[in-house]
């Protein structure tokens, strides 16, 4: 065993996941390498590109309805998004060992049909099906669906909880394969507060007995959804410190349900931006962020935050003198995070504190480059996130659709190669192989007769 191979082995790995730069504010639109966000060649050179960089999986984000402001659809969702599912299965057929890893909407859908699907793609992968679990309480995007309306808060994690209970009872209601004989379907049942079905499915137990569940949240009901129930939780933090604390706390609380700390992972979204220097990285940072955020982008940002139409204000003018009016919503599609007024006070310090305008102020408060410096220096950070527990690995948001990888899989992921901190080639075949996940307990035998 080489002394690489030996560090390798001894010290804590990273974990690397590709989220593709769909719909949002992080996509550099304006920039002329940004290509088509619904073109396969599009998904396709971006899971290459993270296969090459021997990435743990490519992740697809989900949007139900195109998202309006001030009754017109919001200029992000106008080029469209395609079904996360159905990219996956292509992208199965073109890519070898990275995970394929869907958002699906645990309130607008149904574990039988969704339990099938995900098996369906676990099989064509041969296991590296992985599922984002996410919920919904917006009436807005329920008017797509049949059932209509949506769920109260309160009942979004109970229904999502019993969602992934019966998909894994679904998915365990065929034997596993044995030596020499397949596995053969059993009859299910589940009767519960939100669903009550039985029957038998179709497809067999898939090669990862169950597709990885992945979590995003970070509120404490999401937290302990992801104790409970994950084996991912994508979440955001912004430093070293406050990483450290959603670590300690995530982790402690899977003993509550007879798991032990590696059984989940955490994975927080960041973004990064890497220079020659130290200050051309800062330099290309400050030049991204004000491609995200155009004039007309800014004031559609305080409009969001204010409640209130400011089409007539100067994105280079003083914020406005106006109170945000709490009650009034002109998007639709979006959750509002946090309190206006707050937010609006905190805006307004910061903007008199620095002197800055209102495209200034939206482009220092709403900003997310999480990593910026040198491919080193941003080798040398990510390592110490992994080995000072802040994180167990990144799922990557790169600006440019769809070569924004490529800078970090070409000049850092040889770093942290050789810093002993992430894999030189895959040592399995399925996405809880690369993960480093325990493989699922057949509970089947409940359903045997």
């Amino acid at each position: 065993m080489t002394d690489g191979n030996h560090r390798r082995h001894t010290k804590k790995q990273i974990h690397l996941a590709a989220h593709f730069p769909g719909v949002n504010s992080t996509t550099v639109w304006a920039n002329p390498r940004s290509r088509s966000q619904i073109d396969f060649s599009s998904f396709a050179h971006l899971a290459h590109t993270a296969e090459r960089g021997l990435f743990d999986y490519f992740f697809l984000a989900e949007g139900l309805r195109l998202r309006e402001h001030k009754g017109l659809i919001h200029d992000l969702d106008v080029v469209g998004r395609p079904e996360s599912i159905t990219v996956l299965n292509a992208l199965a057929a073109v890519t070898d060992r990275i995970g394929l890893a869907a958002t699906v909407n645990a309130t607008f859908n149904e574990p039988y049909e969704l339990a099938r699907r995900l098996a369906s793609l676990d099989h064509l992968s041969g296991g590296r099906a992985g599922w984002n679990v996410v919920t919904s309480s917006d009436a807005f995007t329920g008017e797509n669906f049949r059932r209509g309306g949506y769920l109260d808060r309160a009942d979004r994690y109970t229904r999502a909880a019993e969602f992934v209970a019966t998909a894994r009872e679904l998915w365990d209601s065929w034997t596993p394969d044995s030596p020499g004989a397949a596995g053969e379907p059993r009859p299910f049942r589940h009767h519960g507060e939100h669903f009550s079905i039985e029957g038998t499915t179709t497809v067999p137990r898939s090669p990862q007995g169950h597709p990885v569940v992945i979590q995003a949240g970070d509120s404490d009901e999401g937290r302990e959804f992801a104790a409970s129930a994950a084996d991912v939780i994508f979440t955001r933090h912004g430093t070293l410190e406050a990483g450290r604390v959603f670590y300690a706390d995530v982790k402690r609380r899977l003993a509550a349900y007879g798991r032990q700390p590696g059984d989940l992972k955490i994975m927080p979204g960041v973004t990064f931006v890497l220079g020659d220097t130290a200050a051309e990285a800062q330099e290309k940072a400050a030049e991204i962020r004000s491609q995200q955020v155009s004039p007309q982008t800014a004031i559609v940002a305080l409009e969001q935050i204010w409640g209130r139409d400011l089409s007539a204000y100067d994105p280079d003018g003083p914020l406005p003198g106006v109170d945000p009016d709490p009650d009034a919503q002109l998007a639709e599609g979006r959750v509002r995070v946090g309190d206006p007024g707050a937010i609006a006070a905190k805006w307004r310090a910061l903007s008199e504190a620095k002197g800055l305008s209102i495209r200034q102020t939206v482009i220092e408060t709403t900003g997310r480059q999480s990593f910026i410096g040198t491919p080193g220096s941003v080798a040398a950070e990510l390592d110490e996130f992994i080995q000072t527990d802040a994180a167990d690995g990144f799922i990557l948001v790169p600006h440019l659709t769809p070569g924004g990888l490529d800078e970090f899989v070409d000049r850092v992921v040889p770093l942290l190669q050789e810093r002993g901190a992430y894999r030189a080639e895959y040592e399995g075949r399925t996405l809880r192989d690369h993960l480093g996940l325990p493989a699922p307990v057949w509970k089947g035998r409940h359903h045997e007769r």
